[in-house]
């Protein structure tokens, strides 16, 4: 397959082009199926409250976004898995409040994009089309070729493809990487990359967190901050976990526009896996600084039901928007990982 194959505006996602890759008549793996694959059987049973998800008329989908892994299309070729990914890059106007709305380049019609997750060794196929007006491109973190960077252009209208194995294990990201990158990026060009590693982590409710910032009025300022989209979303609609159960958040800080954030969690402290690229937690703390693009998996339990703050430990970003609440549910069950 051709390196970085470009489409002409003609032939974009034409059938004889899908054909061409598979796509057509190709049946997506449920997601459920393949994180059931690929967790031991023998490990408990993880249990997820009912919740609302009452975030469907923006761009912004922050519930739904939270436990919602993109396992991608999965196909055999030549004895090798492959995980086809698409991602569209289009324009949006989110809703941030009752009166503050603002135009944004999306990912499938989402900020942030999908969560895309794969298994250490996997062989990944990113089809990407630019419908965003401008020249955009997609680079992602971790190792593969040079013409497999994502530095290179490509113009409105066209589409192109990365391919690469997906390594090493750990928590990556994604993101649009032409000048001005940083506009790019607090634009709404950005998402998450999960690389699970050979043998699974233990079982646990699993979900994302991505801290952002929206630069409203181009000052190269942010007037509001959020998590997974919506500012102060997760305040108003607490995120419903149980007790006593083992909770991993994948966490992401891609503000752009202020040097670094920290993430605190009341009333508990969580096991620090840095980059997630380690088995074995380096420290336990309930603050953590963060530089933008810099990720960590974090994993914690709550003993006691209630309601419990979360947010970045700077006072003008967490009541700009980056604030949430767990809403510890009591739970007796054995079958509870803790």
């Amino acid at each position: 397959m051709p390196n970085n194959y470009s489409l002409g505006k003609g032939e974009i996602w034409s059938r004889r082009q899908l054909l061409k890759w598979g796509l057509c008549g190709a049946g997506v793996v449920g997601a459920a199926a393949i994180l059931q694959a690929f967790n031991s059987k023998s490990q408990p049973i993880v249990k997820i409250p009912t919740m609302e998800m009452n975030d469907a008329q923006n761009v912004a989908h922050p519930m739904q976004m939270l436990r919602n892994f993109d396992y991608g299309t999965v196909k055999q070729e030549n004895g090798r898995t492959i995980r086809e990914f698409q991602l569209t890059a289009g324009t949006s106007v989110i809703q941030l409040n009752s009166a503050v709305a603002y135009n944004v380049w999306d990912l499938n019609g989402h900020i942030p994009g999908p969560t895309l997750r794969a298994k250490q060794g996997d062989r990944i196929r990113i089809l990407f089309l630019n419908k965003a007006g401008h020249s955009h491109s997609l680079h992602f973190h971790g190792v593969h070729p040079a013409e497999m960077d994502g530095v290179r252009p490509v113009s409105n209208g066209s589409a192109t493809i990365y391919e690469f194995d997906a390594e090493p294990y750990g928590v990556h990201l994604y993101h649009c990487h032409i000048e001005p990158v940083t506009r790019h990026i607090a634009k709404g060009l950005y998402g998450m990359f999960i690389i699970d590693p050979p043998k699974p982590r233990p079982a646990a409710d699993e979900m994302v967190l991505v801290m952002a910032g929206y630069d409203v009025n181009d000052d190269n300022r942010n007037e509001y901050y959020a998590f997974n989209g919506l500012p102060h979303h997760y305040m108003h609609h607490p995120i419903k976990i149980y007790q006593n159960q083992l909770i991993r958040l994948y966490v992401l800080n891609i503000i752009e526009f202020d040097p670094a954030v920290t993430f605190h969690l009341h009333a508990n402290f969580f096991d620090v896996y840095r980059s997630g690229m380690t088995m074995n937690p380096s420290e336990k703390t309930d603050v953590i600084t963060m530089g933008v693009a810099e990720r960590h998996i974090l994993e914690f339990a709550f003993r006691y039901p209630g309601k419990y703050m979360f947010h970045p430990h700077q006072d003008a970003i967490a009541e700009n928007g980056c604030m949430g609440q767990f809403e510890v549910i009591a739970n007796n069950s054995q079958s509870l990982s803790s």
